[in-house]
């Protein structure tokens, strides 16, 4: 297998490459793309040797340049920026795609592997929430295969293979409920940046965490199933899972359910992912039942996560929204990791713009493109208006 990877500094990309390193006579890495950590991508380049490297910009190239100037006999084309990231996705020959960047910054990229009819792993969850119709137009036309790496759309995928499409009767996304499942409404008032980032079972990045803690996260990942999986947003709900076991479960017409369970480990979507449709041995430790008292589930409290119910707004609407939803929520939750806006304003700022672009046309990936782009900076026109608040201190997105 001859694997490209876009977003290899980052947390999926490393554990995609850890999966490589147990599966190694397997697979090739032959493009790594990254954005302005270039000594871990110099790492990963002397150790994988890849045929193509790609960088954020002009500088972080000429620092990459230098920093893999010392690997003996290797001499790999070095790239940057979006024509870096379009190289090394359909510019060189690769079986399979993980779309692991952070950001719209993958999307274009993505979107032209999908065009050629790559396989794509896909962990870069704005793909389908800014662009899924688009993304899946354009898989169903060219026949790529999007394989999810997000493990509750990797569990789903599992447990479809239990019946035919025409026998499902709706899917459930579990969520851990994160920091404030416990919390009272009236003391998120006074939530601080450190306190959104303390998840209670998953290491994410900042803004994935703190969309964990507003659910938003959860509402990207049901307008990613509606799209991956052709179902209306009525038949996709989230139930409130703390223990992070159980990923996902698909009931079907006869009303059996199939549940996903595994440990909360990145590792585990992504080893399928790459090694689909067969299931190839892992190292990973077993689950110790004994060590699980019990598994609980939950409604989510929509008066204290309004941004959930705005994603199934968001979806119902169609169009820009899911670009509007994402462009505002990244603006908003960076202005609340910078403690310049209060942790209530996130869900304010997203619906405000979510309102002003709901009537944009929107049809090809250069529209989303220039819609993302407007849409941030209308989000961060409101987040100036915002008041600071004294409590909260600035934590590094």
């Amino acid at each position: 297998m001859r694997l490209a990877l876009l977003g290899s500094t980052g947390s999926i990309g490393r554990n995609t490459l850890q999966v490589v390193r147990e599966i190694d006579s397997e697979v090739e890495v032959v493009a790594l793309a990254a954005g302005r950590n270039v000594a871990e991508l110099a790492r990963q380049a002397a150790e994988f040797r890849p045929r193509l490297l790609s960088v954020a910009d002009e500088e972080s190239l000429a620092g990459l340049r230098d920093s893999i100037a010392g690997i003996p006999g290797y001499s790999p084309r070095c790239v940057c920026g979006p024509d870096g990231n379009h190289e090394a996705a359909v510019g060189i020959d690769s079986d399979v795609l993980v779309s692991a960047a952070v950001g719209v910054a993958g999307l274009a990229a993505t979107y032209a592997a999908v065009r050629d009819g790559r396989r794509v792993a896909l962990a870069n969850k704005e793909v389908l929430v800014a662009a899924g119709e688009a993304v899946m137009r354009a898989a169903r036309e060219s026949g790529a295969d999007l394989l999810p790496v997000d493990s509750e759309h990797n569990a789903i995928q599992q447990c479809l293979r239990a019946g035919r499409p025409d026998e499902v009767e709706r899917i459930i996304l579990t969520a851990s409920g994160g920091p404030f499942r416990s919390t009272p409404a009236e003391q998120l008032a006074h939530v601080t940046p450190a306190s959104a980032l303390r998840h209670p079972t998953w290491n994410m990045g900042s803004r994935i965490t703190v969309d964990s803690a507003t659910m938003m996260n959860k509402g990207f990942e049901v307008i990613e199933a509606c799209h991956l999986f052709a179902l209306p947003p009525e038949r996709v709900e989230v139930v409130v899972h703390p223990q992070s076991i159980v990923h996902a479960m698909v009931e079907f017409v006869d009303g059996s359910m199939i549940a996903q369970l595994s440990p909360p480990d990145m590792k585990l979507p992504i080893r399928y992912a790459l090694t689909f449709p067969a299931r190839e041995p892992s190292p990973r430790e077993r689950m110790d039942w004994g060590s699980v008292p019990q598994l609980d589930f939950e409604a989510p409290d929509l008066s204290k996560f309004p941004l959930l119910a705005l994603a199934y707004e968001a979806l119902r609407a169609g169009g820009p929204s899911g670009c509007l939803l994402n462009a505002a929520d990244e603006v908003a939750v960076g202005a609340f990791l910078a403690g310049r806006i209060a942790y209530l304003d996130i869900h304010g700022v997203v619906e405000r713009t979510l309102e002003w672009g709901a009537a944009r046309p929107v049809s090809g990936i250069e529209d989303v493109m220039a819609c993302d782009r407007d849409a941030r900076a209308y989000a961060s026109a409101l987040v100036a208006k915002c008041a600071p608040p004294a409590h909260v201190g600035q934590v590094p997105a």
